[in-house]
């Protein structure tokens, strides 16, 4: 096929301001210059007045034209290269293939492929996209054009430099973008985790019919999973699902189709240890009326409106005896009316086995605070099931901050904990909330760590003696199961969570309170302090101007070291392999907070982690759009040998040269990351791109002195709130629970009487 000119081969390749700016590498604001001051520069040729869409190929040649080399992240080269061939091209599910072959070379050898002129490129990668032509579902014949030849280019780059799995996740996005697909969401990882390992140990079989983009099965691996069987209805998905798990577990078994789980079971013999799934919600055309009569309705016919019951039937019946199923499913469906009779059966016959409840913004839809349920199914002959444990994932990540003790904990003080679920630090926030604000929070910035160990220690628990189960208060519950045979059958866990303990201590509450008011007012102090203005002064007529140097430029100076956790999919991260020691985890959040490293294992990524020294820069890699929370932090001797969680990079700086707080204060700033960052509601930073003034050395630490007690101020914020807030709850909880009396009685009999 003849290339055509670039202005002809896709009119609708059209980029926005801010994809010009990343593109371009600068920040918005000089794009908007650009607009203003160049004639020359491209007019909008599609949106609106106020939104204004630009023609990809005449942006790029302009910026060409005015010697702006790119400095785009090698995720968003490869998504300009996939836009400029236009939608209907079908190249990003021809590229699929391609990805996994690409995988399993090294570096060097991709740089040599791409460096190769267009025609032997299209032919080698041919031959090598050629490797793996079974293992994608549906996948197009493997035949590449000359126009494709700077699409294949940038996923070399994009494997070579962000990883194969941040390939796969830009193809897929294309496709779905020119699918108009919606309602389409991936499963946060951490939240695949967890559910993970809420199965049994030695699970090898696992089914995922609704696999999406595969993370449920690839968390499925990490425990240990060696046949994978995966279905979805979007072939895009199904293809995403395949590159995933051949990058994630190359020696295991999988089986990946495409097509309806409900209507064309692809499985349709096949029966498992455990089934993960996130299916579709609130869909009515499942088949409700075509399926009246299928043997998997066990548990009744599920409702036309209620297709969730029809997926957890659908996993039920794909179970061995005693294999258990873990669905993420929307909160209405413990109460509904329409489900009742459903849920009586899963309860009367013990297939139900606990409900847990997790927070808004843990996961999409991001408004809806959705539910984890786990199934197993009845093994003929086996133990009866008395009770369902109920899990309020909610009571401690309310507004970003885990709350210190109050009432509750007070009530149960001796009793230890499980799994590590109730952290405490008196005056701190802990990191089990998402690290957005609830405008703009995100699920890819949630923070895992408290939630996954108070949700697993509960389930360790009541799975290992359900018999002596001990609730505990605010956290979690084993309820009979004829408590919850009523006229409604609502397992929603908020009903059936006691939050407050029956068996309050008044003297200890007394003194709990006592302390908390003590705290406080140490901490209003503290505020007080890092509040003071300190003599702020102003610049003079103007603004001062710096010159400038982007992170990457520093790095290759040796002015400072670039060093980041691996991600899915990476190569060859930096540092050592990580250790299996007890040593704390510093998350994003505790970036936010202020707080010493609180995570665990579940927040490092199964195949290397970067121990944290006192004096490095640490920046935040993904946050929610909007985010108001701190970006970056200077590592002090608290973290010291931490392990560096997910979603962190880390830069190390010569302190003869840099300031650690200096850098920290201008790399964290809004222009510095929206000018460095992709995405909108997800902010994913590319470190090397941002800037820096290049000032002294002297001067630096006059600024960076600033920005510390700027970062001061704002963990100071934050505590004396989380402080106000569990004083507030725990006289609140003293009073209404009849343990505490309200200060200056009057006793008297007139004062009795009124």
């Amino acid at each position: 096929m003849p290339q055509q000119p670039p202005a002809q081969l896709a009119p609708s390749a059209h980029v926005t301001a801010a994809e010009i700016s990343r593109i371009a590498g600068v920040t918005r604001a000089t794009v908007s210059n650009w607009r203003r001051r160049h004639d020359d520069f491209p007019a909008p040729s599609a949106g609106t007045e106020t939104s204004p869409l630009y023609d990809l190929p005449a942006v790029q040649a302009w910026l060409r034209g005015r010697g702006h080399t790119s400095t785009a992240s090698p995720t968003e080269e490869l998504r300009t290269s996939l836009r400029l061939l236009g939608p209907g091209s079908g190249v990003a599910a021809r590229l699929f293939p391609l990805v996994a072959a690409a995988s399993r070379r090294t570096p060097e050898e991709l740089a040599e492929l791409a460096a190769v002129a267009d025609d032997q490129l299209i032919a080698r990668a041919e031959k090598t996209a050629g490797e793996f032509p079974a293992a994608v579902p549906e996948a197009e014949p493997v035949r590449y054009g000359p126009d494709d030849a700077g699409a294949v280019r940038a996923l070399l780059g994009c494997v070579r430099e962000a990883g194969a799995q941040a390939a796969v996740d830009v193809l897929a996005e294309r496709e779905l973008d020119e699918g108009a697909a919606s309602g389409v969401y991936q499963t946060p990882e951490g939240l695949a985790l967890l559910m993970a390992r809420l199965l049994p140990a030695g699970a090898s079989r696992v089914l995922d019919p609704a696999c999406g983009s595969g993370t449920l099965l690839a968390a499925a691996v990490r425990q240990g999973a060696q046949e994978l069987f995966g279905q979805d209805s979007l072939p895009v998905q199904g293809r995403r699902t395949a590159v995933r798990l051949l990058l994630a577990a190359p020696e295991a078994t999988t089986a990946i189709r495409v097509g309806d789980s409900l209507r064309a079971d692809a499985f349709l013999d096949v029966t498992v240890d455990a089934v993960l799934c996130n299916p579709p919600f609130a869909d009515r055309d499942w088949g409700h009326d075509e399926l009246a009569y299928d043997p998997r309705w066990a548990y009744g016919l599920p409702p036309r409106f209620e297709s969730e019951l029809a997926w957890v039937q659908h996993a039920l019946a794909h179970l061995e005896p005693g294999g258990h199923a873990v669905m993420l499913l929307p909160p209405a469906l413990a109460f509904r009316a329409s489900g009742r009779r459903i849920r009586a059966e899963l309860i009367r016959s013990g297939a139900l086995r606990a409900v847990v409840s997790l927070p808004a913004r843990a996961a999409y839809p991001l408004h809806i605070g959705l539910q984890i349920w786990v199934f197993q199914r009845p093994e003929p002959g086996g133990t009866d099931r008395t009770t369902v444990l109920f899990v309020d994932g909610e009571g401690e990540q309310r507004d970003g901050a885990t709350r210190t003790p109050t009432a509750t904990d007070t009530a149960t003080a001796g009793a230890g904990t499980r799994g590590g679920s109730r952290p405490r630090r008196s005056g701190s926030s802990s990191s089990a909330a998402s690290s957005a604000p609830a405008s703009a929070a995100s699920a890819a910035s949630f923070e895992w760590a408290g939630l996954t160990d108070r949700v697993l220690g509960q389930w360790a628990a009541f799975t290992t003696a359900p018999d002596t189960y001990a609730d505990e208060p605010g956290v979690a519950r084993a309820v009979p199961l004829v408590d919850l045979l009523d006229d409604v059958v609502d397992v929603t866990p908020a009903r059936h969570v006691r939050a407050t303990a029956a068996d309050i201590d008044p003297a200890a509450l007394t003194r709990r309170v006592h302390e908390l008011h003590e705290q406080l007012a140490e901490q209003i102090d503290a505020l007080s302090a890092a509040s003071a203005s300190g003599g702020w002064l102003p610049s003079g007529d103007s603004a001062r101007e710096w010159r400038t140097a982007t992170v990457s430029d520093l790095a290759r100076g040796g002015a400072l070291t670039v060093l980041r956790a691996a991600t899915p999919g990476t190569r060859g991260s930096k540092g050592p392999a990580a250790p299996t020691a007890d040593r704390p985890v510093l998350t994003a959040q505790d970036i936010s907070t202020g707080n010493a490293p609180s995570g665990g294992a579940v927040d490092l990524h199964a195949d290397a982690a970067q121990p944290v020294a006192a004096g490095d820069v640490l920046v935040r890699a993904v946050a929610g759009g909007g985010d108001s929370t701190a970006m970056t932090r200077v590592a002090d001797d608290r973290d010291a040998e931490a392990l560096l969680g997910q979603h962190i990079h880390l830069l190390r700086p010569d302190p003869a040269r840099f300031d650690p707080w200096f850098l920290a204060g201008f790399l964290g700033a809004e222009d510095n990351i929206a000018s460095a960052s992709t995405g909108s509601t997800l902010v994913h930073v590319t470190p090397g791109r941002l800037r820096v003034p290049l000032l002294p050395l002297e001067e630096q630490r006059r600024y960076g002195e600033a920005f510390r007690r700027v970062y001061e101020l704002r963990a100071a914020v934050r505590r004396t709130a989380s402080l106000a807030a569990d004083t507030a709850a725990t006289l609140t909880t003293g009073i209404t629970a009849g343990v505490l009396l309200p200060p200056n009685i009057p006793d008297t009999p007139d004062s009795r009487s009124t």
